[in-house]
């Protein structure tokens, strides 16, 4: 089987960021998913999971609510390792494009009384939500984002090297 394309990005240099993770066409249309990275993997602890999911409710809520672009939004939910969240929006625009909207949904997060729809009804899991940890953690990410404002590695993945073979075929190690 052929490796998926975020397998093949270097997790030992990665830093947090916003990175393009992948581009499909589908149809006519053309989806990006993108990679907000937050945490450092296998250096810093993962995000508390009670944190994560109220980031999840609170950045969906400002993504789909912001009015240049809610019609863009397709999806917007965590990494299964806990270090950052996807985005999918219509379109392919570079991660330098989606840098603002980004970093305001984050501080939008220090202004949240409460985690919107975090609610029997509308949560499958509504005690599990953690809004002054998840505050914590979009300071922390807005002020790294802020302080590394341009710099081409929080938008940059930093792709692992494989060996390739003599006939032309990937070489892979695990």
């Amino acid at each position: 089987m052929d490796l998926i394309p975020s397998f093949s990005v270097d997790h030992t240099r990665i830093v947090p960021g916003i990175f393009t993770s992948r581009v499909d066409v589908i149809g006519e249309y053309r989806v990006t998913t993108y990679d907000v990275r937050l945490r450092k993997p296998n250096v810093e602890p993962a995000i508390d999971v009670a944190a994560m999911h109220s980031l999840e409710h609170l950045v969906a809520t400002y993504l789909r609510n912001d009015p240049d672009w809610k019609d863009e939004v397709i999806y917007w939910g965590p990494m299964g390792c806990l270090t950052g969240f996807y985005l999918i929006l219509k379109g392919n625009r570079p991660s330098e494009e989606i840098y603002e909207v980004i970093l305001n949904a984050f501080k939008s997060v220090e202004e949240a009384e409460d985690v919107p729809g975090a609610t029997p009804v509308n949560c499958g899991y509504c005690l599990m939500h953690n809004l002054p940890m998840a505050k914590w953690y979009a300071a922390k990410f807005v002020a790294y984002l802020t302080e590394n404002q341009g710099k081409k590695e929080i938008f940059e993945y930093p792709k692992t090297e494989r060996l390739v073979t003599d006939d032309g075929r990937d070489f892979y190690d695990s």
